[in-house]
Formats: structure tokens, C-alpha cells, sequence
């Protein structure tokens, strides 16, 4: 498969770039082809502008050059996998806005579906297992996520990672982070 990898997170030497690295080896490794796009790093603009507001009277509609060139990224795939922090308890604001704006009515929902086979969500939290689980942190992004956004534009093969307590900066506890990820991408495709 050919894994669009979107990674969100300001700083370039983070954990999240870390796994998303680890999870691009073990695609490699896997024989899958992947792309990482750094939403930071290209300057992608989260803000949802009236030319890419969905206009739910046309049947095709031109997007902004910005989420045109993007939707034909994605077109570009057969597969995505999304890398990022969890937030308060959340997607980050830049890679909302890239879902927002770039999964739009006519290309992921509406007249049309997405065409890709799998999405993995690898969602880094701070916290530990049993705190995101307390209030059902786990249960709410999961369902957001597969049912809310993947399912809701035709992606059934949907499945959501979190990889907890982040802010423990042992050098073991980071290796088993990174081995995590690189497992992910080693088997990306045949758990979901």
C-alpha cells in the first residue's frame, strides 16, 4: 500500500516525529511506500475560509488551490495513517483544520467517498491508560474518530492508537514508545 502519513506537531524533534519516523520504518519494512506530510512544515492554514466553506447546492465544487493540491495528495493514496499529540482530550487545532478543510463535501462525504482501504490514528497522550479511561477519554476519541469522521466518509477499516504517558522521558519507556510505532507500521493493514 502507498500510506499517506500526516504528522501534527510544531517541533520537528518531537516524540510525535520520533513514532512517525519508527512507523515509516516498519511501512518500509513491510514493503508499503509511504509519504509523511508535515502539516507545519509545508505552512498549511487550519483556518476554514469561505472558498472552502462546503457549498451543499453544488454538485462538483473548486476548492482553494491550498485543499486542491491536498485533496490530490490524498488522491495520490491508497491508505493514511494520522500522527499527532492528543489535546485536550482532541485532535490538535492544525490538524482539525486540515480535516476540516481538505475532507470536504463532494471529495469525503456528500456525492462522494474517500477511496482509502485503511486510516490508522496514533494519537500520543500524556496521560496514563487508566487516567484517559476514567472518563472515557479513550472511548470518545475512538468513536470520533472511526465512526465520527473515518466511517463517516467511507473508511471502515479505521483504527485508533494511543500511546500513553508521553511526558515519561526514560530512555526505556521512549524505546517502547518507538517500538510500538515501529510495530504499528510493520503491520499496518492487517489488523483493521
Amino acid at each position: 500500500m502507498n500510506v499517506l502519513t500526516v504528522v501534527s506537531h510544531p517541533r520537528q524533534d518531537s516524540l510525535t516525529f520520533k513514532v512517525a519516523d519508527r512507523f515509516v520504518q516498519g511501512l518500509a519494512e513491510a514493503g508499503h511506500e509511504a509519504e509523511v506530510l508535515d502539516l507545519h512544515r509545508i505552512g498549511f492554514d487550519p483556518v476554514l475560509q469561505g472558498a472552502d466553506e462546503p457549498d451543499w447546492t453544488a454538485s462538483e465544487q473548486i476548492f482553494s488551490p491550498e485543499v486542491e493540491k491536498e485533496i490530490n495528495r490524498m488522491k495520490a493514496h491508497d491508505a493514511l495513517a494520522f500522527v499527532f499529540p492528543v489535546w485536550w482530550w482532541h485532535l490538535p487545532a492544525m490538524l482539525k483544520g486540515y480535516i476540516d478543510r481538505v475532507w470536504n463535501n463532494g471529495f469525503a462525504y456528500g456525492a462522494n467517498h474517500l477511496h482509502h482501504e485503511h486510516v490508522l490514528w496514533i494519537g500520543l497522550a500524556g496521560v496514563s491508560k487508566e487516567q484517559m479511561q476514567k472518563r472515557n477519554y479513550d472511548e470518545m476519541i475512538t468513536h470520533l474518530l472511526n465512526v465520527g469522521i473515518a466511517d463517516y466518509c467511507g473508511v471502515s477499516n479505521s483504527k485508533v492508537e494511543l500511546l500513553y504517558e508521553t511526558l515519561d522521558s526514560k530512555p526505556e519507556h521512549y524505546d517502547m514508545l518507538l517500538n510500538q510505532a515501529y510495530r504499528l507500521g510493520l503491520n499496518y493493514g492487517k489488523d483493521h
